[in-house]
């Protein structure tokens, strides 16, 4: 496992090397607490919880980590740099799982960064901090859904706009697929393969840990989504290095 440790070092250092680190969070941390208190009605609802402020963390990162992958593979061929790096001596899957820990890693320092609305609402109130500890269990797991997703996407392009949009639009349908609205859609179909696509959104799942349920299954979603892009990852990259 050295190669995955090394690579991971090297991309989480890179991060903090460049502006990018610093504005990811900024950006974050300044949208999460706007659409908490602005729209959130944090102060309004009267009640000692943070659900206010977790209900808006699938849209963010809808649209931030799809902005942080992008760059995860695009930018290395783009730049000729995978050449390089699929040439030392370790396999391709140690240089994904690698890349995208370090990724996942800095997200979640990124969310942890959110601390002070926890002891804001310890200040103002008595809340259940179990179903707060869930809920950053919760956005951390969808974060790494989120970021697998965009590293298999990166993986295919040179083009780090490409690469974002096409993100951004499968991070999008999984978003939505457990919606009511599409649902509704879909009502006309078999309800097995109706309960099938509402279990493959991440909002049912995030939901569920949200308020405090750790179930298995919402925890197996999130690692069978994770293994899964993350192999095809690998697949796609050792088929490109073929070529």
């Amino acid at each position: 496992m050295n190669p995955v440790v090394a690579i991971f070092r090297r991309e989480l250092a890179s991060y903090f090397a460049t502006p990018i680190a610093y504005v990811f969070i900024v950006i974050f941390l300044i949208a999460a607490s706007w659409l908490t208190f602005s729209f959130g009605g944090f102060y309004e609802r009267g009640q000692a919880d943070l659900q206010a402020f977790f209900t808006w963390h699938p849209w963010l990162f809808l649209i931030l980590v799809p902005a942080l992958s992008m760059r995860l593979w695009a930018e290395e061929r783009k730049s000729g740099s995978i050449e390089l790096l699929l040439t030392l001596p370790m396999d391709i899957w140690q240089a994904v799982v690698g890349k995208f820990l370090a990724a996942w890693a800095f997200t979640s320092i990124s969310i942890a960064l959110t601390f002070p609305i926890w002891i804001t609402v310890n200040y103002l109130g008595h809340p259940d901090n179990g179903i707060i500890v869930a809920a950053y269990i919760g956005s951390i797991l969808m974060a790494g859904g989120y970021l697998a997703v965009g590293s298999l996407i990166s993986a295919t392009t040179k083009n780090q706009v490409i690469a974002f949009i096409i993100s951004f639009l499968v991070s999008f349908v999984l978003l939505c697929a457990s919606l009511e609205p599409v649902l509704n859609v879909l009502a006309g179909l078999p309800q097995v393969f109706v309960d099938a696509i509402a279990s493959l959104g991440f909002l049912t799942h995030f939901q569920s840990i949200s308020k405090g349920v750790i179930d298995v299954r919402d925890v197996v979603y999130f690692a069978l989504l994770v293994g899964t892009c993350l192999y095809a990852n690998a697949i796609v990259l050792q088929l490109k290095k073929a070529d």
